[in-house]
């Protein structure tokens, strides 16, 4: 196989990505995770997974590439990821990935990127990646006034449609945070990484029921004890491929209209 044709940053050496950066001026996509539980049928590392192998699936559209995952995400919060309290859920402070984001994004203008999309697949980084590209930019800016590198950031659930949730939630969507390792993670995981879940062992719990506010130290009580918000049952590999593809070609159309022309 030429490693030329491949998606994957980091199976290139540094003279083929330099030439990638310099004559195809490609969007670079990172992708940001999370160790965490994700009930007894998905493994620790789904979330940097599936932000990873919609990355490739959309890189592939545009003529990307993928750079290597940042698989330590914020904390795990009770009302969307299960809480701290789980063995194997390994997190990182705030200022941890704000920096580590900070550190990339600055990383990446020196190599001459104009284009950098932030693919996040872990509920609770949202803010503290856009703190982290404010950050990077401003330094990039600061070392090259001419920099003239964008950032696109995107949660990749957004990109699916009220009408493919519908198609996999007959009996109505219970909304993105109660997710967690439910129908849509494991679907996705079931088309991507089949060998990596165990269906023997879904649970059937939730939709749990939290109340409208938070509590610190949080009340691990609330939490179902599989860790999962909302029931797996029904999760297929045909759901997670239609979910799969949409994601990608809306990504895909994203990245082909957000980005202006790189300067000359």
């Amino acid at each position: 196989m030429n490693r030329n044709n491949t998606v994957w940053m980091n199976q290139l050496s540094w003279v083929d990505y330099q030439q990638r950066i310099q004559s195809e001026h490609p969007p670079v996509l990172l992708p940001v995770g999370a160790l965490e539980q994700h009930g007894p049928h998905l493994p620790l590392g789904t979330d940097g997974l599936l932000a990873s192998a919609v990355a490739a699936d959309t890189a592939a559209r545009v003529g990307g590439l993928v750079a290597p995952t940042l698989s330590y995400g914020y904390k795990s919060q009770p009302k969307c990821g299960g809480g701290q309290h789980f063995c194997g859920t390994t997190s990182v402070d705030a200022a941890t990935l704000i920096g580590q984001v900070r550190d990339a994004v600055r990383e990446f203008a020196r190599h001459g990127l104009t284009k950098l999309v932030i693919v996040n697949g872990h509920y609770e980084n949202q803010w503290f990646l856009i703190e982290g590209i404010d950050l990077g930019l401003r330094d990039a800016r600061a070392a090259d006034p001419a920099c003239a590198l964008q950032v696109m950031r995107l949660e990749y659930w957004d990109f699916m449609t009220p009408e493919t949730l519908g198609d996999v939630f007959p009996d109505g969507f219970p909304g993105f945070a109660l997710e967690h390792a439910a129908v849509l993670e494991t679907s996705m995981m079931l088309h991507h990484h089949p060998s990596l879940v165990r269906m023997d062992l879904l649970p059937d719990d939730g939709p749990a029921d939290f109340p409208p506010y938070d509590m610190y130290p949080p009340r691990t009580d609330w939490v179902p004890p599989s860790g999962v918000l909302s029931s797996a049952k029904g999760s297929d590999a045909a759901k997670g491929q239609l979910l799969a593809d949409e994601v990608a070609r809306r990504m895909a159309e994203a990245i082909t209209t957000g980005f202006t022309r790189p300067a000359p």
